[in-house]
């Protein structure tokens, strides 16, 4: 029988009801961990709790919260310690991609609400889970975008918010290094992300601040991908 990697530890993924959230919450819960994890949709989120529940190993449980929300944030880490009293790691994943934009079509308070969302969450989350991830000596995982190094077009926003999110990780690395608690980058199927925030939490420990691409290479050719599409666009 193959060994649990996250066996009875405890795992905080943010939007976890889909996509990347979803991946790592699956793979966390089969292998042996507790995990909590939050979504503002409760029908997403109550199913996914029942189908993991069915099949374990691991426990799952699901909190409803809007991540922009300081209040709904500190509900979930307190109700996180209450059930299971600790963290071990905490995944933030919770964050959106708004439609293509030129800088002209958004405004300074559509960017201040997806600060709210892609960022400052991250730091709420982390600020308040922080005081039981020095006593476990834990990490924190911050799901970033590659887009942080390359760039987007019509999406300056965005870009903005994942670039913030892996300079956060690597200063926050730098203050938490004296309590053991890492911090690592992450940037991203579903079930390769979960997989490789399961290495970052349990057999990464010579790591923290860490920038990990799971890019399939992306980045290695990307000067002569982009020169291609501008003779394609020229001709």
């Amino acid at each position: 029988m193959t060994s649990l990697r996250y066996k009875e530890k405890v795992a905080l993924i943010t939007g976890g009801s889909r996509g990347i959230g979803e991946g790592c919450v699956d793979v966390f819960v089969e292998n042996g961990a507790k995990v909590v994890f939050c979504s503002n949709d409760d029908t997403e989120g109550q199913d996914l709790e029942r189908n993991l529940n069915s099949t374990g190993p691991g426990k799952a449980l699901f909190i409803y919260g809007d991540v922009t929300q300081e209040s709904d944030i500190k509900n979930i880490v307190e109700k996180t310690v209450e059930e299971f009293g600790r963290i071990d790691c905490l995944i933030n994943n919770a964050g959106t991609h708004p439609l293509s934009h030129t800088i002209d079509e958004f405004s300074a308070e559509d960017f201040r609400k997806l600060l709210d969302l892609n960022l400052i969450n991250y730091f709420l989350f982390s600020k308040y889970s922080l005081p039981y991830l020095r006593k476990t000596e834990g990490n924190i995982i911050n799901i970033s975008s590659l887009v942080n190094q390359l760039g987007q077009e019509q999406a300056v926003t965005y870009v903005a918010t994942k670039g913030a999110i892996t300079s956060m990780t690597k200063a926050l690395a730098i203050d938490e290094a004296k309590y053991n608690v890492r911090l690592l980058g992450r940037l991203g199927t579903i079930e390769e992300v979960g997989q490789a925030c399961l290495f970052l939490a349990s057999d990464a420990t010579f790591c923290t601040g860490i920038e990990l691409n799971l890019s399939a290479g992306a980045e290695l050719n990307y000067g002569n991908k982009m020169m291609r599409k501008q003779k394609t666009s020229a001709n």
